[in-house]
């Protein structure tokens, strides 16, 4: 069972680092949505900390759109 405290944890982690560098990018952007959801799958795949977690996400965050590329 994925540990939703450290899946929110690492998204709201990686979401604030991203907006620092994006600040135009809108708090409530729909990447946010995606953000929890591939976080939720990696700490299925393989049991991370929030520390991993994020560092995933901001990784993630800085790829570009599945729809945009």
């Amino acid at each position: 069972m994925v540990d939703e405290v450290t899946v929110r944890r690492a998204a709201e982690t990686a979401w604030i680092v991203y907006r620092a560098a994006h600040p135009d990018v809108d708090v409530h952007h729909s990447r946010r949505c995606l953000l929890e959801r591939y976080l939720h799958r990696r700490r299925e795949e393989r049991e991370s900390d929030a520390e991993d977690l994020a560092s995933f996400g901001i990784a993630y965050l800085h790829q570009p759109p599945e729809d945009e590329g």
